[in-house]
């Protein structure tokens, strides 16, 4: 399966590598998100079905490669589960990326640190921790500074959206990371975006309208940055863990800031800077303390290595 097959991948360890792969992958996660607030009258329905299309169309001719019959998958209710919350995910994201700034929007839909703890214990039946209680805590405070309740909440929902964003992550996320105990990320992929395009489809249909130069362009984008990130995430899962790697899951937050007063005039006012300080910390703080189901990333990319480091370590190859 060449790059994209980690169980066939070395197990040397260069922490530098990784560290360069995920952040370049978030980087990629940033412009795409640039891409799909710039698509503004775009329907939103329309990005979403053409980022899956396009990032499925450039994955195919990798899974092919190591024979159709590696594609099959006993845990089918599970890859619809971490398809349909994923896509969720990113459709709230695009209606909320439109009416607030880029770094507010990529902030509460990366809040998904945030969730995981109370997903994994509905789920699993998993207690919280203190320390993971004392991060949510963290994290909630610099929500509210960031959406700022009030009268003007209830006027304009984006942020809200924008949250729920997180929420479905956060599910499309521990459905990920409890998918690859058993199944590698190729198989993964190709069924979120195959299953998610299949989906969106007659939807697409329905919610079409004519597209310009410009559009098809800014949505050309958003599929391509999508499928790098991905790609760029499995890549750096080769060098280093998930503990190594995750404090660099919110360099997507510098990046959407930097894109955001770059592209579209976004300057934070210090409150929202003090909350983009805190919900960072909690996420971290929430990742590094709590359990293996919520490693991962952003957007519910997931967190690849779990199932194949202790394959190898059972038998003594790690």
């Amino acid at each position: 399966m060449g790059l994209l097959d980690i169980r066939a991948q070395s197990a040397e360890h260069k922490l530098g590598l990784g560290i360069t792969l995920i952040t370049i992958a978030f980087l990629c996660a940033a412009v795409m998100s640039a891409f799909s607030k710039a698509a503004a009258g775009v329907p939103p329905l329309v990005i979403l079905f053409l980022q899956y299309g396009i990032s499925f169309l450039i994955f195919v001719p990798w899974a092919a490669r190591g024979g159709w019959t590696n594609l099959k998958t006993e845990r089918l209710r599970l890859q619809l589960c971490r398809s349909l919350a994923g896509s969720i995910c990113q459709l709230l994201f695009f209606v909320g990326v439109r009416s607030i700034p880029l770094l507010d929007a990529v902030l509460l839909s990366n809040a998904a640190p945030l969730f995981i703890p109370l997903v994994v214990y509905v789920w699993f039946r998993k207690t919280v921790q203190p320390l993971v209680w004392a991060s949510l805590g963290i994290g909630l405070t610099g929500i509210v500074m960031i959406i700022k309740p009030g009268p003007e909440l209830l006027k304009n929902t984006a942020s809200l959206t924008a949250l729920a964003a997180g929420l479905f992550s956060a599910i499309a996320l521990v459905a990920t990371n409890t998918l690859a105990e058993s199944e590698p990320p190729v198989r993964i992929l190709f069924y979120n975006f195959g299953v998610s395009t299949l989906l969106l489809a007659p939807l697409c249909v329905w919610a079409w309208k004519p597209l310009t130069a410009r559009d098809w362009i800014l949505l050309a984008g958003v599929g391509v940055s999508y499928a790098l990130t991905q790609y760029l995430i499995i890549l750096a899962y080769r060098y280093a863990s998930a503990t190594e790697l995750s404090p660099f899951n919110y360099s997507v937050v510098v990046f959407s800031g930097i894109l955001g007063w770059w592209l579209f005039g976004n300057v934070p006012d210090a409150l929202a800077l003090v909350g983009t300080v805190l919900i960072c910390t909690g996420g971290i703080l929430s990742i590094e303390a709590g359990h293996a189901e919520g490693h991962g990333h952003v957007f519910g990319f997931g967190h690849w290595q779990l199932h194949w480091k202790r394959q190898r370590a059972a038998i003594g190859t790690v």
